[in-house]
């Protein structure tokens, strides 16, 4: 098979992405990695080979190894052979890369959405949560440590029911 042919039957960017939606996040299976922004890059060589660029919400996130795995699961399950994916630590991920899809599964999964930011995650940004269950956002920051390193505990002055917020960053 010569050059062409190869490159001719090769899936492109989107096409893998469109695959890579059913990786979700371990913890929040409501939530693709795609959406969730942890997925940074795919691209395709002219040889075929793919590459998978991922950067996790934190740099010492459990699920790093297991979200690789499960991309890798995923790219065989399509006939791709050849391909690497690369856990990127080289620019800080961002809530901000949360897509809107990803922020209604967030809410699906009763997490708060990060709020969208500037760059600049000060104090009043990590209080600020909206209530999943009721949409209030009469609520309180009850501890920025929450049950895994991407949440915050909140409590909701309304509806009277503490929740998790995934954390703006």
């Amino acid at each position: 098979m010569n050059q062409s042919q190869q490159s001719s039957s090769a899936p492109d960017k989107a096409t893998i992405l469109e695959w890579l939606e059913v990786v979700t996040d371990p913890e929040i299976p409501t939530v693709s990695l795609v959406d969730l922004g942890v997925i940074r890059d795919v691209r395709v060589a002219d040889d075929g080979y793919v590459t998978v660029r991922m950067t996790p919400t934190f740099s010492g996130c459990p699920a790093m190894d297991y979200m690789q795995r499960d991309v890798e699961r995923v790219l065989r399950e399509h006939g791709v052979e050849r391909f690497g994916v690369e856990m990127s630590l080289e620019e800080a991920w961002s809530s901000n890369w949360v897509t809107e899809r990803g922020r209604a599964a967030l809410k699906a999964h009763r997490l708060s959405p990060p709020p969208m930011h500037q760059g600049i995650v000060d104090l009043d940004i990590l209080e600020y949560a909206e209530c999943p269950n009721c949409g209030s956002h009469n609520t309180t920051l009850r501890s920025p440590f929450g049950p895994t390193l991407c949440r915050a505990l909140h409590y909701c002055n309304d509806c009277r029911q503490g929740f998790e917020q995934f954390k703006p960053v």
